[in-house]
């Protein structure tokens, strides 16, 4: 499925999906027409991933709140060239209820199903920084987390010298502005604001 070819054949999203290999142990994601390939989260990034999973899923409980995270989605920005599997993604019941594709295909396609997504940065650290953030912005999705354990990114998002950080973008007059936090900094998440999570117990994984 992946398209190593210097002149690869652009794909719509729609073709990226009926072409989704089953049990794979790689994921995969299109982006601006273009199969890319994503080897499945190990170690750290994958310990990351389930611990935000757990916590999330016990605010969402706290908070008496009608929305889930589910095992898999994909999600089709507004463009049809793209579409994305994020590594946590929570979702609104009551306005999947309007969604044409999730029954039957697990698909979202409105930012307003959309609660809250994080991605767990690896090195392709610019699909996180440049290229989600203005999908995500652009369908509407109120809050968005980049994880950046290692301190990949480049200097223009998590400053010099590099540090881990974790950047929670909210969605204000159609517009994401983001806040950061380090080392023993709260998270402060609009739409979860009873977590109590720092950014130090992320990146341990609570361990």
């Amino acid at each position: 499925m992946p398209q190593s070819n210097p002149n690869p054949q652009f794909v719509t999203f729609d073709e990226f999906i009926a072409g989704y290999p089953e049990n794979s142990e790689h994921r995969y994601k299109l982006h601006n027409g273009v199969i890319v390939e994503m080897p499945k989260p190990k170690g750290k990034y994958s310990e990351i991933g389930g611990f935000l999973t757990y916590q999330l899923n016990v605010a969402i409980e706290t908070q008496g709140l009608n929305c889930f995270v589910p095992r898999e989605c994909v999600v089709k920005p507004l463009r049809d060239e793209s579409g994305y599997e994020p590594d946590v993604i929570i979702l609104d019941r009551l306005s999947l209820r309007d969604e044409p594709r999730w029954e039957a295909e697990s698909i979202v396609t409105m930012g307003s199903s959309i609660r809250l997504i994080v991605e767990v940065v690896s090195t392709n650290w610019r699909y996180d920084y440049c290229l989600k953030s203005a999908n995500y912005e652009e369908m509407g999705i109120p809050e968005y987390w980049i994880v950046d354990y290692l301190g990949l990114g480049g200097r223009r998002f998590i400053g010099n010298p590099k540090q881990p950080t974790i950047s929670i973008y909210q969605l204000v007059d159609g517009e994401y502005q983001v806040s950061q936090f380090r080392g023993n900094n709260r998270l402060e998440s609009p739409g979860f604001p009873q977590l109590n999570l720092t950014a130090e117990s992320v990146f341990r994984a609570g361990g």
